[in-house]
Protein backbone atom coordinates (compact mmCIF):
# COMPACT_ATOMS: atom_id res chain seq x y z
CA UNK A 1 0.00 0.00 0.00
CA UNK A 2 1.07 3.42 -0.73
CA UNK A 3 0.41 6.75 0.99
CA UNK A 4 1.28 9.95 -0.45
CA UNK A 5 0.65 12.59 2.35
CA UNK A 6 3.24 15.36 0.43
CA UNK A 7 0.09 17.25 -1.19
CA UNK A 8 -3.20 16.02 -1.46
CA UNK A 9 -3.93 12.88 0.83
CA UNK A 10 -4.25 9.54 -1.69
CA UNK A 11 -3.64 6.32 -0.76
CA UNK A 12 -2.49 3.64 -3.70
CA UNK A 13 -2.83 -0.39 -4.11
CA UNK A 14 -0.62 -2.06 -7.33
CA UNK A 15 -0.75 1.83 -8.48
CA UNK A 16 -4.48 2.34 -7.89
CA UNK A 17 -6.23 4.48 -6.02
CA UNK A 18 -8.14 3.18 -3.06
CA UNK A 19 -11.15 5.40 -1.47
CA UNK A 20 -9.95 5.87 2.35
CA UNK A 21 -11.80 8.10 4.89
CA UNK A 22 -15.20 9.79 3.70
CA UNK A 23 -14.46 12.39 6.37
CA UNK A 24 -11.82 14.97 6.32
CA UNK A 25 -11.19 13.83 9.96
CA UNK A 26 -10.46 9.99 9.18
CA UNK A 27 -7.84 11.14 6.90
CA UNK A 28 -6.64 13.10 9.37
CA UNK A 29 -6.26 10.15 12.00
CA UNK A 30 -5.14 8.01 9.18
CA UNK A 31 -2.30 10.75 8.23
CA UNK A 32 -1.34 11.30 12.01
CA UNK A 33 -0.76 7.48 12.40
CA UNK A 34 1.12 6.82 9.05
CA UNK A 35 3.56 9.68 9.84
CA UNK A 36 4.36 8.08 13.34
CA UNK A 37 3.83 4.72 11.47
CA UNK A 38 5.17 1.66 13.69
CA UNK A 39 4.79 3.86 16.60
CA UNK A 40 2.18 4.07 18.89
CA UNK A 41 0.20 7.08 18.88
CA UNK A 42 -2.25 8.30 22.17
CA UNK A 43 -5.82 8.55 22.16
CA UNK A 44 -5.01 11.83 23.74
CA UNK A 45 -2.88 12.85 20.80
CA UNK A 46 -5.08 12.63 18.23
CA UNK A 47 -7.80 14.50 20.39
CA UNK A 48 -5.72 17.48 20.81
CA UNK A 49 -4.62 17.28 16.95
CA UNK A 50 -8.13 16.72 15.33
CA UNK A 51 -9.50 19.18 17.39
CA UNK A 52 -7.20 21.66 19.20
CA UNK A 53 -8.58 22.24 22.05
CA UNK A 54 -12.34 22.39 21.52
CA UNK A 55 -13.31 18.31 20.92
CA UNK A 56 -17.12 17.23 20.61
CA UNK A 57 -19.24 15.38 23.00
CA UNK A 58 -18.25 11.29 23.16
CA UNK A 59 -15.15 12.23 21.48
CA UNK A 60 -13.24 9.08 22.31
CA UNK A 61 -16.17 7.52 20.69
CA UNK A 62 -15.87 9.69 17.46
CA UNK A 63 -12.06 8.57 17.41
CA UNK A 64 -12.73 4.98 18.05
CA UNK A 65 -15.80 5.33 15.39
CA UNK A 66 -13.39 6.53 12.68
CA UNK A 67 -10.64 3.96 13.38
CA UNK A 68 -13.32 1.46 12.98
CA UNK A 69 -14.63 2.66 9.91
CA UNK A 70 -10.89 2.98 8.60
CA UNK A 71 -9.94 -0.41 9.49
CA UNK A 72 -12.66 -1.47 7.36
CA UNK A 73 -11.08 0.40 4.28
CA UNK A 74 -7.99 -0.63 4.55
CA UNK A 75 -8.12 -4.29 5.89
CA UNK A 76 -8.66 -5.57 2.66
CA UNK A 77 -5.36 -4.06 1.39
CA UNK A 78 -3.09 -5.93 4.32
CA UNK A 79 -3.26 -2.27 6.20
CA UNK A 80 -3.94 -2.94 10.17
CA UNK A 81 -4.13 -0.70 12.42
CA UNK A 82 -3.62 -1.98 16.01
CA UNK A 83 -5.09 -0.87 19.19
CA UNK A 84 -2.63 -1.03 21.83
CA UNK A 85 -3.62 0.50 25.28
CA UNK A 86 -5.06 4.06 24.84
CA UNK A 87 -3.73 4.44 21.57
CA UNK A 88 -3.45 3.37 18.12
CA UNK A 89 -0.73 2.07 15.25
CA UNK A 90 -0.53 1.22 11.72
CA UNK A 91 1.81 -1.83 11.27
CA UNK A 92 5.09 -0.64 8.95
CA UNK A 93 5.82 -3.79 7.24
CA UNK A 94 5.27 -3.93 3.01
CA UNK A 95 3.60 -0.06 3.28
CA UNK A 96 5.18 2.91 1.73
CA UNK A 97 5.04 6.34 3.00
CA UNK A 98 6.03 9.10 0.85
CA UNK A 99 6.79 11.59 4.18
CA UNK A 100 9.56 8.61 5.16
CA UNK A 101 11.12 8.37 1.73
CA UNK A 102 11.37 11.68 1.37
CA UNK A 103 12.99 12.40 5.40
CA UNK A 104 15.35 9.31 4.32
CA UNK A 105 16.32 10.74 1.03
CA UNK A 106 17.21 14.70 2.31
CA UNK A 107 19.35 12.31 5.22
CA UNK A 108 21.56 10.17 2.41
CA UNK A 109 21.91 13.62 0.40
CA UNK A 110 22.91 15.44 3.71
CA UNK A 111 25.59 12.55 4.08
CA UNK A 112 27.07 12.14 0.84
CA UNK A 113 30.13 14.62 -0.19
CA UNK A 114 29.63 13.62 -3.79
CA UNK A 115 27.73 16.61 -6.15
CA UNK A 116 26.96 14.13 -8.39
CA UNK A 117 24.87 11.33 -6.26
CA UNK A 118 23.47 14.59 -3.73
CA UNK A 119 22.17 15.91 -6.93
CA UNK A 120 20.34 12.29 -7.77
CA UNK A 121 19.05 11.71 -4.47
CA UNK A 122 17.61 15.03 -3.72
CA UNK A 123 15.99 14.93 -7.85
CA UNK A 124 14.28 11.50 -5.90
CA UNK A 125 13.29 13.12 -2.62
CA UNK A 126 11.54 16.74 -4.42
CA UNK A 127 10.18 14.78 -6.93
CA UNK A 128 8.15 13.69 -4.09
CA UNK A 129 6.90 16.59 -3.24
CA UNK A 130 3.66 17.46 -4.95
CA UNK A 131 2.12 20.23 -2.32
CA UNK A 132 1.99 21.13 1.36
CA UNK A 133 1.46 18.36 3.72
CA UNK A 134 -2.16 17.17 3.63
CA UNK A 135 -2.74 20.18 1.08
CA UNK A 136 -6.59 19.13 0.80
CA UNK A 137 -7.08 17.86 3.90
CA UNK A 138 -5.23 19.61 7.15
CA UNK A 139 -5.09 23.54 7.68
CA UNK A 140 -2.28 25.36 8.38
CA UNK A 141 -2.36 25.26 11.83
CA UNK A 142 -2.60 21.81 12.00
CA UNK A 143 -0.29 21.37 9.22
CA UNK A 144 2.13 23.20 11.56
CA UNK A 145 1.44 21.30 14.45
CA UNK A 146 1.59 17.70 12.40
CA UNK A 147 5.04 17.84 10.73
CA UNK A 148 6.41 21.92 10.95
CA UNK A 149 9.95 21.26 9.57
CA UNK A 150 8.93 19.43 5.85
CA UNK A 151 8.69 22.47 4.60
CA UNK A 152 11.97 23.73 5.85
CA UNK A 153 13.33 20.76 4.91
CA UNK A 154 12.20 20.84 1.57
CA UNK A 155 13.39 24.40 0.98
CA UNK A 156 16.97 23.56 2.69
CA UNK A 157 17.08 20.67 0.24
CA UNK A 158 16.60 22.73 -3.02
CA UNK A 159 19.38 24.52 -1.58
CA UNK A 160 21.66 22.17 -1.38
CA UNK A 161 20.81 20.59 -4.69
CA UNK A 162 21.57 23.76 -6.29
CA UNK A 163 24.74 24.35 -4.59
CA UNK A 164 25.62 20.70 -6.02
CA UNK A 165 24.53 21.57 -9.27
CA UNK A 166 27.25 24.86 -9.20
CA UNK A 167 30.08 22.27 -7.94
CA UNK A 168 28.97 20.47 -11.38
CA UNK A 169 28.94 23.15 -13.33
CA UNK A 170 25.50 23.46 -14.06
CA UNK A 171 24.94 27.38 -13.14
CA UNK A 172 22.17 28.13 -15.80
CA UNK A 173 20.08 25.21 -14.43
CA UNK A 174 20.66 26.35 -10.96
CA UNK A 175 19.44 29.84 -12.31
CA UNK A 176 16.59 28.49 -14.22
CA UNK A 177 15.54 26.89 -10.31
CA UNK A 178 15.87 29.53 -8.01
CA UNK A 179 15.21 32.30 -10.18
CA UNK A 180 11.00 32.27 -9.24
CA UNK A 181 12.06 30.80 -5.58
CA UNK A 182 13.84 33.69 -4.51
CA UNK A 183 10.83 35.54 -5.93
CA UNK A 184 8.70 33.97 -3.13
CA UNK A 185 11.21 33.75 -0.64
CA UNK A 186 13.54 37.26 -0.71
CA UNK A 187 15.02 37.02 2.06
CA UNK A 188 16.36 33.36 2.44
CA UNK A 189 19.99 34.66 2.25
CA UNK A 190 21.36 31.07 1.00
CA UNK A 191 18.79 30.81 -1.54
CA UNK A 192 19.92 34.31 -2.88
CA UNK A 193 23.50 33.90 -2.37
CA UNK A 194 23.51 30.83 -4.35
CA UNK A 195 21.49 32.58 -7.10
CA UNK A 196 24.10 35.41 -7.20
CA UNK A 197 26.73 32.66 -7.39
CA UNK A 198 25.10 30.97 -10.53
CA UNK A 199 24.11 34.33 -12.10
CA UNK A 200 27.57 35.61 -11.63
CA UNK A 201 29.12 32.24 -13.05
CA UNK A 202 26.79 32.62 -16.00
CA UNK A 203 28.61 36.09 -17.17
CA UNK A 204 25.53 38.18 -15.26
CA UNK A 205 27.32 39.62 -13.16
CA UNK A 206 25.21 42.93 -12.62
CA UNK A 207 22.30 41.19 -12.42
CA UNK A 208 24.03 39.60 -9.38
CA UNK A 209 24.70 43.07 -7.95
CA UNK A 210 21.30 43.78 -8.07
CA UNK A 211 19.97 40.81 -6.44
CA UNK A 212 22.18 41.39 -3.48
CA UNK A 213 20.74 45.53 -3.88
CA UNK A 214 17.31 44.34 -3.95
CA UNK A 215 18.00 41.37 -1.00
CA UNK A 216 19.53 43.97 1.19
CA UNK A 217 16.94 46.67 0.59
CA UNK A 218 13.97 44.20 1.89
CA UNK A 219 16.04 42.62 4.40
CA UNK A 220 16.61 46.42 5.91
CA UNK A 221 12.79 47.71 5.84
CA UNK A 222 11.06 44.56 6.31
CA UNK A 223 13.30 43.04 9.26
CA UNK A 224 15.55 45.68 10.20
CA UNK A 225 18.85 43.77 9.89
CA UNK A 226 21.76 44.03 7.21
CA UNK A 227 22.63 40.81 5.05
CA UNK A 228 24.72 38.22 7.24
CA UNK A 229 28.17 37.34 6.54
CA UNK A 230 27.39 34.76 3.64
CA UNK A 231 25.53 37.00 1.37
CA UNK A 232 28.04 39.49 2.33
CA UNK A 233 31.05 37.59 1.15
CA UNK A 234 29.99 36.62 -2.02
CA UNK A 235 28.60 40.40 -3.16
CA UNK A 236 32.07 41.24 -2.37
CA UNK A 237 33.51 38.42 -4.26
CA UNK A 238 31.50 39.38 -7.09
CA UNK A 239 32.59 43.18 -6.98
CA UNK A 240 36.53 42.02 -7.00
CA UNK A 241 35.94 39.74 -9.87
CA UNK A 242 37.53 36.89 -7.33
CA UNK A 243 38.49 33.71 -9.97
CA UNK A 244 37.55 31.28 -6.42
CA UNK A 245 33.85 32.27 -7.16
CA UNK A 246 33.57 31.43 -10.45
CA UNK A 247 34.35 27.42 -9.39
CA UNK A 248 33.54 27.53 -5.24
CA UNK A 249 34.01 24.99 -3.25
CA UNK A 250 35.39 22.96 -6.32
CA UNK A 251 39.01 21.89 -7.53
CA UNK A 252 40.96 24.16 -9.28
CA UNK A 253 41.60 21.74 -12.16
CA UNK A 254 39.22 19.19 -13.70
CA UNK A 255 38.02 18.37 -16.98
CA UNK A 256 34.41 17.59 -18.33
CA UNK A 257 34.25 14.43 -20.47
CA UNK A 258 30.64 13.61 -21.80
CA UNK A 259 29.00 15.64 -18.81
CA UNK A 260 31.11 13.82 -16.38
CA UNK A 261 33.63 15.40 -13.91
CA UNK A 262 36.92 14.08 -13.80
CA UNK A 263 40.55 14.69 -12.58
CA UNK A 264 42.68 16.43 -14.69
CA UNK A 265 45.73 13.83 -15.95
CA UNK A 266 48.61 14.81 -13.97
CA UNK A 267 50.24 11.53 -12.66
CA UNK A 268 51.84 10.71 -15.81
CA UNK A 269 50.48 7.16 -15.98
CA UNK A 270 46.97 5.88 -15.89
CA UNK A 271 47.70 3.96 -12.84
CA UNK A 272 48.68 7.02 -10.78
CA UNK A 273 45.59 8.84 -12.35
CA UNK A 274 43.35 6.10 -10.80
CA UNK A 275 44.95 6.99 -7.37
CA UNK A 276 44.74 10.63 -7.71
CA UNK A 277 41.77 12.78 -6.79
CA UNK A 278 40.19 16.07 -6.28
CA UNK A 279 37.69 14.63 -3.82
CA UNK A 280 40.05 14.50 -0.92
CA UNK A 281 41.42 18.07 -0.52
CA UNK A 282 39.97 19.87 2.85
CA UNK A 283 38.76 17.17 3.92
CA UNK A 284 39.94 13.95 6.14
CA UNK A 285 38.77 10.72 4.63
CA UNK A 286 41.29 8.02 4.39
CA UNK A 287 43.76 8.53 1.61
CA UNK A 288 43.33 8.11 -1.58
CA UNK A 289 39.15 8.76 -1.28
CA UNK A 290 38.72 9.34 -4.84
CA UNK A 291 34.99 10.52 -4.56
CA UNK A 292 34.95 12.10 -8.15
CA UNK A 293 34.58 7.66 -8.71
CA UNK A 294 30.91 8.41 -8.39
CA UNK A 295 29.27 5.66 -10.56
CA UNK A 296 30.24 3.11 -13.04
CA UNK A 297 29.34 5.47 -16.04
CA UNK A 298 31.78 7.73 -14.82
CA UNK A 299 34.33 4.87 -14.61
CA UNK A 300 33.80 4.23 -18.15
CA UNK A 301 34.46 7.36 -19.57
CA UNK A 302 38.00 7.86 -17.49
CA UNK A 303 39.06 4.85 -18.60
CA UNK A 304 38.42 6.44 -22.44
CA UNK A 305 40.30 9.54 -21.06
CA UNK A 306 43.44 8.01 -19.78
CA UNK A 307 43.82 5.77 -23.07
CA UNK A 308 43.25 2.10 -21.42
CA UNK A 309 39.54 1.83 -23.35
CA UNK A 310 38.84 3.44 -26.78
CA UNK A 311 35.60 5.02 -27.61
CA UNK A 312 33.54 2.97 -29.26
CA UNK A 313 34.00 0.39 -26.03
CA UNK A 314 33.26 3.21 -23.74
CA UNK A 315 30.00 3.91 -25.38
CA UNK A 316 29.35 0.32 -24.90
CA UNK A 317 30.37 -0.25 -21.59
CA UNK A 318 27.62 2.65 -20.52
CA UNK A 319 24.56 0.70 -22.46
CA UNK A 320 25.49 -2.27 -20.72
CA UNK A 321 25.58 -0.82 -17.38
CA UNK A 322 22.55 1.15 -18.23
CA UNK A 323 20.91 -2.42 -18.77
CA UNK A 324 22.71 -4.01 -15.54
CA UNK A 325 23.03 -1.80 -12.80
CA UNK A 326 23.62 -4.70 -10.35
CA UNK A 327 26.34 -6.00 -12.08
CA UNK A 328 27.86 -2.66 -12.93
CA UNK A 329 27.83 -1.93 -9.39
CA UNK A 330 29.69 -4.84 -8.20
CA UNK A 331 32.37 -4.37 -10.70
CA UNK A 332 32.46 -0.60 -9.73
CA UNK A 333 32.93 -2.14 -5.81
CA UNK A 334 36.16 -3.89 -7.01
CA UNK A 335 37.30 -1.56 -8.74
CA UNK A 336 37.37 1.23 -5.98
CA UNK A 337 38.95 -1.92 -3.53
CA UNK A 338 41.37 -2.31 -6.00
CA UNK A 339 42.27 1.45 -5.97
CA UNK A 340 42.80 1.10 -2.06
CA UNK A 341 45.57 -1.68 -2.51
CA UNK A 342 47.09 -0.07 -5.66
CA UNK A 343 47.80 3.61 -3.76
CA UNK A 344 49.34 1.42 -0.41
CA UNK A 345 51.27 -0.54 -2.86
CA UNK A 346 52.52 2.45 -4.63
CA UNK A 347 53.02 4.67 -1.70
CA UNK A 348 54.33 2.04 0.59
CA UNK A 349 56.12 -1.11 -0.97
CA UNK A 350 56.95 -2.86 2.56
CA UNK A 351 52.95 -3.88 2.01
CA UNK A 352 53.09 -6.95 1.08
CA UNK A 353 49.48 -7.63 1.30
CA UNK A 354 48.74 -5.01 -1.24
CA UNK A 355 51.00 -6.19 -3.82
CA UNK A 356 50.02 -9.26 -3.72
CA UNK A 357 46.13 -8.19 -4.20
CA UNK A 358 47.11 -6.19 -7.18
CA UNK A 359 48.89 -8.97 -8.32
CA UNK A 360 46.16 -11.05 -8.56
CA UNK A 361 43.81 -8.84 -10.23
CA UNK A 362 46.71 -8.12 -12.74
CA UNK A 363 46.76 -11.89 -13.56
CA UNK A 364 42.61 -12.31 -14.01
CA UNK A 365 43.39 -9.33 -16.38
CA UNK A 366 46.34 -10.88 -18.13
CA UNK A 367 43.80 -13.74 -19.25
CA UNK A 368 41.49 -11.68 -21.31
CA UNK A 369 43.91 -9.31 -22.93
CA UNK A 370 44.51 -9.26 -26.33
CA UNK A 371 47.11 -7.39 -28.07
CA UNK A 372 45.93 -5.06 -31.16
CA UNK A 373 46.82 -1.60 -33.18
CA UNK A 374 44.87 1.15 -31.52
CA UNK A 375 43.53 4.13 -33.79
CA UNK A 376 47.07 5.94 -33.75
CA UNK A 377 48.70 3.05 -34.77
CA UNK A 378 50.53 1.79 -31.81
CA UNK A 379 49.99 -1.65 -30.49
CA UNK A 380 48.55 -1.90 -27.12
CA UNK A 381 47.04 -4.74 -24.69
CA UNK A 382 43.48 -4.49 -23.90
CA UNK A 383 40.69 -6.42 -22.48
CA UNK A 384 38.86 -8.29 -25.29
CA UNK A 385 35.01 -7.40 -25.77
CA UNK A 386 34.38 -10.77 -23.98
CA UNK A 387 35.00 -8.98 -20.99
CA UNK A 388 31.97 -6.83 -20.80
CA UNK A 389 31.70 -5.02 -17.60
CA UNK A 390 35.21 -6.12 -16.02
CA UNK A 391 36.95 -4.53 -18.95
CA UNK A 392 37.62 -1.41 -16.92
CA UNK A 393 38.90 -3.12 -14.02
CA UNK A 394 40.78 -5.48 -16.04
CA UNK A 395 42.61 -2.39 -18.15
CA UNK A 396 43.68 -0.48 -14.72
CA UNK A 397 44.67 -3.77 -13.09
CA UNK A 398 46.64 -4.39 -16.07
CA UNK A 399 48.02 -0.52 -16.33
CA UNK A 400 48.62 -1.30 -12.09
CA UNK A 401 51.07 -4.48 -12.83
CA UNK A 402 52.99 -2.19 -16.00
CA UNK A 403 53.30 0.46 -13.82
CA UNK A 404 54.89 -1.88 -10.71
CA UNK A 405 57.15 -3.68 -13.87
CA UNK A 406 58.64 -0.11 -14.89
CA UNK A 407 62.04 1.25 -12.97
CA UNK A 408 60.10 5.08 -13.52
CA UNK A 409 58.02 3.13 -10.03
CA UNK A 410 61.57 4.52 -8.46
CA UNK A 411 60.24 8.13 -9.06
CA UNK A 412 56.63 7.96 -7.26
CA UNK A 413 56.71 10.73 -5.37
CA UNK A 414 53.66 11.98 -2.86
CA UNK A 415 52.17 14.93 -2.03
CA UNK A 416 53.01 15.80 1.94
CA UNK A 417 49.36 17.78 1.73
CA UNK A 418 47.07 15.33 3.78
CA UNK A 419 44.28 16.73 1.85
CA UNK A 420 45.52 15.85 -1.68
CA UNK A 421 47.88 12.74 -1.45
CA UNK A 422 48.44 12.88 -5.56
CA UNK A 423 50.73 11.09 -6.85
CA UNK A 424 53.39 11.90 -9.31
CA UNK A 425 56.23 10.03 -11.60
CA UNK A 426 58.66 12.71 -10.65
CA UNK A 427 58.94 15.74 -8.55
CA UNK A 428 58.46 18.08 -11.44
CA UNK A 429 54.49 17.16 -11.71
CA UNK A 430 54.79 17.34 -7.70
CA UNK A 431 55.99 21.35 -8.14
CA UNK A 432 54.35 21.95 -11.68
CA UNK A 433 50.54 21.10 -10.43
CA UNK A 434 50.13 21.05 -6.39
CA UNK A 435 52.66 24.32 -5.66
CA UNK A 436 50.79 26.60 -7.73
CA UNK A 437 47.21 25.94 -7.01
CA UNK A 438 46.15 22.15 -6.74
CA UNK A 439 46.71 21.63 -2.44
CA UNK A 440 46.70 25.46 -1.14
CA UNK A 441 49.56 27.47 -0.05
CA UNK A 442 51.36 25.56 2.13
CA UNK A 443 52.59 22.80 0.45
CA UNK A 444 55.65 24.76 -1.47
CA UNK A 445 57.17 24.80 1.44
CA UNK A 446 56.67 21.55 2.18
CA UNK A 447 59.59 19.36 0.93
CA UNK A 448 59.00 16.53 -1.82
CA UNK A 449 57.85 13.51 -0.23
CA UNK A 450 59.52 10.29 -2.44
CA UNK A 451 57.35 7.34 -1.77
CA UNK A 452 59.08 5.14 1.24
CA UNK A 453 60.61 1.90 0.77
CA UNK A 454 60.43 -1.18 2.83
CA UNK A 455 63.60 -0.36 5.09
CA UNK A 456 62.77 3.14 5.76
CA UNK A 457 64.72 4.41 2.98
CA UNK A 458 63.80 7.54 0.41
CA UNK A 459 64.94 6.29 -2.74
CA UNK A 460 61.88 4.21 -4.03
CA UNK A 461 60.81 0.75 -4.26
CA UNK A 462 62.73 -1.82 -2.94
CA UNK A 463 61.18 -5.07 -4.89
CA UNK A 464 61.09 -5.32 -8.23
CA UNK A 465 58.65 -7.41 -10.13
CA UNK A 466 58.12 -8.83 -13.52
CA UNK A 467 55.27 -9.51 -15.23
CA UNK A 468 54.26 -10.88 -18.73
CA UNK A 469 50.77 -11.40 -20.83
CA UNK A 470 49.08 -14.50 -20.77
CA UNK A 471 49.44 -15.71 -17.33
Amino acid sequence: MEFRLLGPFEARHDGQAVEVGSRRQERCILAVLLLDVGRLVSTDRLIDLLWNGRPPESLRSAVHTYIGRLRASLTPYGVRILTRGDGYLVEAEGHHVDVAEFTQLTALAGATTDPGERVRLLDRALALWRGPLLADTADDELRERLHGPIEELRLTGIESRAQAQLALGRHSVVVGDLTPLVSRFPTREQLVATLMTALYRASRQADALLLYRTTRQRLVDDLGVEPGPKLREVHQRILLDDRRLDRPGRPAYEVRVRDETLPWNVGGHPALEFCNTFAGWGQEPPLPGSEWLRGYRTLAVWGGYVGLLDDVEVTRLVELARRDAATAQAVLDEVRALRTRLYACLTDPADRRAFDAVARSAEAAAKTLVFARDVDGVGRWRPAGTAGLRSPLYAVAWSAAELLADPRRLTIRVCPDPRCGWLFLDETGLRRWCSLAACGPSVPTVPCQPAQTGNGSRSGFGTSAKWAPGW
